[in-house]
């Protein structure tokens, strides 16, 4: 997957290009089925996807006063699941209060058409872009006929009789209802960063907890509690338990403990993966767990196949 900062960087660069637009956080199911109707379209006209996508998020940067907003993916871990969902070219765009006055005209016209040269753009359900939110699936449709390229929609994804959203699945991670959150991902939700040498519980392990660092202050970390987790460390799979807690100045602590493995990982990166959680809160509410408390949780997440 190539990656490029504007439209005008892309032009002339990409082949026939069969492009979308979106925040596409999570990179759930919907979002999967677009690129992969992207990619089926591309391949019909000798084509590449293409998805448009800003950063910030529209919303932090509209409204300021509203900060509350979470992300299910930092910027580096999206890239990271796009390239997996198959698809070919990202760009994405710096989100500003003036770029935010865009029409939706200019924005097809200019960048789509203009630089990129587009020849079908495909939109979800209810989308919407460009100044005011006046871009649809009705408008492109009329202006398609004028400027000459093709536009498709593509119908809400469904989940047992459930549509899904990014805000959906941020509401289960912020509930800790993580087997809810992945089956709407449709793959596990992740933490990647660098990771450290956290405290050491000497009465269940005799390694050091594995802590990773939070750099992205927009990414969404699931409420206090004990998780069934997998590290993906230098092309390994190492089962884990990850025990999540909030320190006095509310910022969040991820650490896991390797269930059968002895690892040392200062300096390494790595990718959690969770699968679910065993056990609610933070029972000493100071970000340290009670060692009988993590035994059972640790008994629990090796009783767990996953």
């Amino acid at each position: 997957m190539k990656v490029y900062y504007h439209t005008a960087e892309a032009a002339g660069k990409i082949k026939n290009a069969v492009v979308t637009t979106g925040s596409f956080d999570g990179v759930h199911v919907g979002h999967k089925l677009i690129i992969d109707r992207l990619n089926e379209i591309a391949d019909d006209i000798g084509g590449e996807s293409v998805l448009i996508t800003f950063y910030p998020h529209p919303r932090k940067v509209l409204y300021p006063d509203q900060q509350s907003l979470k992300m299910i993916n930092s910027q580096e871990e999206k890239i990271e699941l796009l390239r997996k969902a198959g698809l070919k070219n990202l760009i994405i765009i710096p989100f500003s209060l003036e770029f935010s006055k865009t029409t939706s005209r200019d924005f097809v016209v200019n960048m789509l058409v203009g630089h990129l040269e587009a020849r079908v753009i495909v939109v979800g359900h209810n989308h919407h872009f460009g100044y005011a939110r006046k871009g649809d699936y009705t408008y492109l449709h009329r202006l398609s006929r004028d400027v000459g390229f093709g536009v498709e929609e593509i119908p809400l994804q469904m989940i047992e009789n459930e549509t899904v959203s990014s805000t959906k699945i941020r509401k289960a991670l912020q509930e800790g209802y993580i087997q809810r959150a992945n089956a709407y991902l449709d793959h596990q939700y992740i933490i990647k960063g660098k990771l450290y040498d956290g405290p050491v519980y000497s009465g269940i392990s005799s390694q050091p907890m594995t802590g990773i660092e939070i750099t992205a202050d927009e990414k969404l970390i699931p409420p206090p509690g004990i998780y069934a987790t997998n590290l993906f460390l230098e092309g390994e799979w190492l089962k884990t338990m990850t025990y999540i807690s909030y320190v006095g100045n509310g910022q969040p602590r991820v650490e896991s403990m390797f269930i059968y493995d002895d690892v040392r990982v200062t300096n390494k990166s790595g990718t959690l993966y969770f699968y679910k959680r065993v056990m609610e809160g933070d029972p000493a509410g100071n970000g340290s767990m009670d060692q009988n408390m993590m035994s059972q949780a640790r008994e629990m997440v090796e009783d767990l196949i996953y």
